[in-house]
Formats: structure tokens, sequence, C-alpha cells
């Protein structure tokens, strides 16, 4: 997800809560958003070790109903949805028709006709007119985003804050599965254990009315815990380390699925958008891959950053690059050709006109 340069920028419903909070608020995605309160490390370090909060109602929520909602989901979708029951998450992607990812989401079955459908905030428009364009069976569509609030509630101690709010047994919520019920008080809020953190949690969405009082008894009930509220940046550090992909960054139009290491989520037991290409890359390979490397050499990798092998020829760019606060080590993931994406591969960076030691490594790179 790119920073938008759109004057017009959107505010979700707590925008005066987190300036209140003296949060720096950054144009992201054509939103006002968060990306800090007291610091990026410090941030990274709450969620990682306890628990922190990130406000990501900027995402965009669509519902799909009818007979026909698993068939259209199948048809545009990489994973294969008719494997979800009630309750049930699943990672996925929407293929383009040339080898890309239109975007990432997350599937929710709410029932035997009922999708929810999470992308990123800089693809609302361009997914929903996507959708529409495969939506040959009637498919009853709502694009919820403006009126829905998401709340990531992530770190270790994440269930000890947010159970004694709801009746939903969260502490027995098995990862990628959600609940609906009372929460804080307030009737049909979604909770799922999912999250963009690797630090465990739960993600609670709820109509906008009701954020302020849901964010206020999640805070009141955390606070023996040192809960914290966490901007973007840190939501950014915490999930490269884990080797999570990044729309915008990772992945985008031109980076194929098989590339990306997302083959687990393209299931060949059905067709969709692009299968048959995509499978020909899976059974004969593909001459670059996304791969995490390690810096050696002192220096950040940032997107966008050649990447040379030792004789000086171009071989890959960065996608992704910071200095790990877990790690206390720079760390990136770029798209490699092939015979450099092996773990143990040394590669050099680009930066500033010097040339970079670093060394391809498995991810995530972090391991709690």
């Amino acid at each position: 997800m790119e920073t938008s340069t759109d004057t017009a920028l959107k505010s979700i419903a707590l925008t005066d809560t987190h300036i209140r909070l003296g949060a720096k608020m950054v144009p992201f995605a054509g939103y006002l958003m968060p990306v800090s309160y007291e610091g990026i490390n410090a941030e990274h370090e709450t969620v990682r070790k306890g628990v922190g909060v990130f406000d990501v109602s900027h995402m965009g929520e669509f519902i799909l109903k009818g007979d026909q909602a698993l068939d259209l989901i199948q048809r545009v979708t990489s994973n294969d949805a008719s494997k979800l029951f009630d309750g049930k998450v699943q990672y996925s992607c929407l293929p383009n028709e040339t080898g890309g990812i239109v975007d990432d989401l997350l599937v929710y079955r709410i029932d035997v006709k009922t999708y929810m459908l999470v992308v990123n905030a800089s693809n609302i428009e361009k997914d929903w007119n996507w959708l529409k364009r495969y939506n040959t069976g009637n498919v009853e569509m709502h694009n919820i985003s403006e009126k829905t609030s998401l709340l990531a509630v992530q770190g270790p101690l994440a269930v000890e804050v947010l159970q004694p709010l709801t009746e939903m047994d969260l502490r027995n919520m098995e990862y990628y599965s959600f609940g609906k019920g009372k929460f804080a008080g307030v009737d049909n809020v979604l909770v799922s254990a999912t999250g963009y953190t690797g630090a465990g949690g739960f993600e609670v969405y709820m109509e906008n009315h009701a954020a302020q009082k849901i964010w206020d008894a999640i805070f009141a009930s955390g606070k023996k815990f040192g809960i914290k509220p966490i901007g973007l940046g840190a939501r950014d550090t915490l999930r490269l380390e884990m080797g999570f992909c990044l729309y915008g960054n990772d992945i985008d139009d031109n980076t194929s699925p098989i590339e990306a290491g997302l083959g687990w989520i393209t299931k060949f037991t059905k067709e969709f958008t692009n299968s048959k290409a995509l499978k020909d890359q899976k059974d004969h390979g593909v001459t670059r891959k996304l791969a995490g490397f390690e810096m050696l050499d002192k220096g950040i990798p940032r997107h966008g950053y050649d990447i040379k092998d030792s004789g000086g020829k171009y071989i890959g760019k960065v996608t992704s690059g910071t200095q790990s606060p877990s790690l206390q080590k720079a760390i990136g993931m770029a798209y490699l050709e092939t015979a450099f994406a092996k773990t143990g591969s040394e590669i050099f960076i680009s930066v500033r006109d010097k040339n970079l030691k670093a060394v391809v490594v498995k991810m995530p790179f972090f391991h709690s």
C-alpha cells in the first residue's frame, strides 16, 4: 500500500482520539492514519512482549451474499474457499489475468451463503470493480468499508485483555477462526483470531458508532497489562520480521503468487483467474523468487534498492527493508534471480553507491 498524495483524505472514526493521544498522523492509502505514538521501537516491543492496539479502520470490508457467493469467490481467488466452514477465515489472493496479483485478502465465511472479504485500503475501489466484473451470478454485494471500524489487539496478553469483555470463548478460539456476538456491551461485533504481527491476538470489527465505546473498554480492561496504542510504523516492522507480504511493496499487479512464495494459498483443485498460467509456473519454475535476507555490512536496505552479485551484476531488487527492533539487525525481502534465492546465498545491496554484503536467510526472521 502506497502513501497517498491525495489532499482529500478520509478520516477514520477515531481520528480525534488518536490526535488527543499524541499520535503522529500521516496520509496513508487515502486516509489520515496514526503512524506512531511514542516511537516505533517501543511500540514494536509492546506488541511482541505485552499487548497493543492498532486502529486499522482504513481496511476495506465487502459482504457477498447469495446462492452463487461461493462460486464467485472460487472463480476470483487463488485459495480453495470450499474448505471454509461457518466461523472460519482464509488468507487468499485475487490473481489478475496477466500473472500478477490484484490484492491479497481475508475471506470470512459467515454462513453457507454469506461471506466477508477484507481487502487492503489502497485497493478498495480496484477490488470492488474487479469483483463486480466477475459477478455474473447476481451475487448481492455490499461495500461496508466506510461504516466499519477495525481494531487489531495484538500481543501475547491480548486474550487476557479481551476475554472479560465478551462471552465469546476467545481463549479457545483457533487461529484463523472467528465469532460474532456481544462485545463490551455492543451487539453484532465480529472478533477473529487473526492479525498481521505474528505476536498472537485478535481483530475486532464493529460499526463506526461503537468504535469509541469499544476502544475505551479495551483500554480500561488492558490498563493493568500495560496496554498501549500502536501505529502503522510498528505494524510494518512486526509484519516484516514475520516475512508477511505488504501489497504495493512485496506483491503487486506484476508479481505472481508463485514468485512471492504464496504457492500455499494457490490451489489448483479448481479453476480461477489465470490458474493455467500459474500452474505452469508451479510445474516449470520461475525466474525470480521473493526471499528474505539479513545485512552483514552496516546499512539499512530500503524498498527499491538494487541488488547485485559479487561481480556487480544486477540480480534483483529490495521490496521491504528495516532495522529489526527484535533482532537488532537490518533485514529485508527482495525478488532475486532464482539461483540467488537459496538460503546462504551471498548478495550485495546497493546503498548510496556502495555494495553492502548480505546473506539470504529463511523466513520468518523472528521466532517467538
